[in-house]
């Protein structure tokens, strides 16, 4: 088999982390791996495939004969080095925000939209934690029912805002207050505020999941609102999902749909207390769904509870995952 030479650029981060886990787990064929940050100094060595890997500095150099980049190094990192590891030679899937919506790059969920992959000049884009998990759900429905609408709000985990997030919501919980990462106290609360407000009041975040739900489906026509809300849990993103539907969807039929898909598990039945929840999630690669059941306020409507650990179907293992299609392709 063909090994191939990786580099994860933002290797200090929670995702970058978590693709260096996956890409051990999935048993993906390494060749050589270059795990790159903008201070190797403060974590020189990584443990992978039991042996040590050091670590080398982000630079314009640093990506000769690398075949794949796993890049989530923040938004402007990747705007600056990703031309880099293209014109190397290198494939970038990019985690971060800068890419997403330019209209040269595929926005790839690879349950959803494989095929975008092969269009790719050298950069696919890695959608947000939020989306992934939404269309991975509603993917099937869409194609059985053709989706009008979706209203959806989020219950995000802090570990959507990164290892320091994480680290404010642990300090919080032993007693230590300090604010520095979110516009609160997360601790016993609920923000409904993550990233930047826009003009129309939305914030970016559900803005995102408006315009990329529309890239990944390939239907500008789906109509979607979101209200992001950031909760104390530290790994795994629930959904409330409502849709409306040009035919009717009953029940069964999406629970026959849903659980044929790939990387779904359905957990519905709610007289046993069974429904997914974040602490089932953590460290899982499905994307869960339960709750399942018909909206009476309308003619086609459904109602939907989707949850999906964000560090990995929500980031690190969706790249991984488009790496792999990638291989499969070449």
């Amino acid at each position: 088999m063909k090994k191939y030479n990786i580099a994860i650029v933002g290797i200090r981060g929670a995702v970058g982390m978590e693709m260096l886990k996956i890409l051990e787990q999935r048993d993906f064929p390494v060749n050589e791996l270059r795990p790159m940050s903008g201070n190797p100094d403060q974590c020189p060595v990584y443990q992978f495939q039991g042996k040590e890997v050091k670590a080398v500095k982000l630079s314009h150099d640093a990506f000769e004969g690398i075949d794949i980049g796993l890049f989530s190094p923040g938004a402007a990192l990747s705007k600056e080095f990703a031309p880099s590891a293209v014109k190397a030679g290198a494939v970038v899937i990019d985690n971060t925000s800068q890419f997403r919506m330019d209209p040269e790059v595929p926005l790839v969920v690879p349950e959803v939209n494989p095929e975008d992959i092969q269009k790719h000049k050298g950069i696919i884009a890695n959608p947000n934690c939020s989306t992934i998990q939404m269309v991975v759900a509603l993917k099937p429905l869409h194609d059985f029912a053709r989706i009008k609408r979706v209203v959806v709000s989020t219950y995000q985990a802090v570990s959507g805002a990164g290892t320091p997030a994480m680290e404010e919501l642990i300090n919080q919980e032993k007693g230590d207050m300090t604010v520095n990462k979110f516009q609160h106290q997360i601790f016993r609360n609920l923000i409904p505020h993550i990233d930047v407000p826009q003009g129309n009041l939305y914030t970016k975040e559900e803005i995102k999941m408006v315009t990329e739900t529309k890239k990944i489906m390939g239907d500008d026509n789906i109509q979607v609102t979101a209200t992001c809300v950031r909760v104390p849990v530290i790994r795994a993103h629930s959904e409330s999902i409502n849709i409306e539907t040009e035919k009717k969807i009953s029940r069964e039929k999406a629970i026959e749909l849903l659980k044929d898909a790939p990387g779904i598990q359905i957990i519905d039945d709610i007289t046993k207390n069974e429904y997914p929840m974040p602490l089932m999630s953590e460290n899982k690669d499905d994307t869960f769904v339960g709750r399942i059941r018909e909206d009476d306020t309308i003619e086609n409507g459904l109602n939907l509870w989707v949850v999906s650990d964000n560090l990995r179907k929500g980031a690190a293992l969706n790249a991984v995952q488009i790496a792999e299609e990638l291989i499969k392709e070449h």
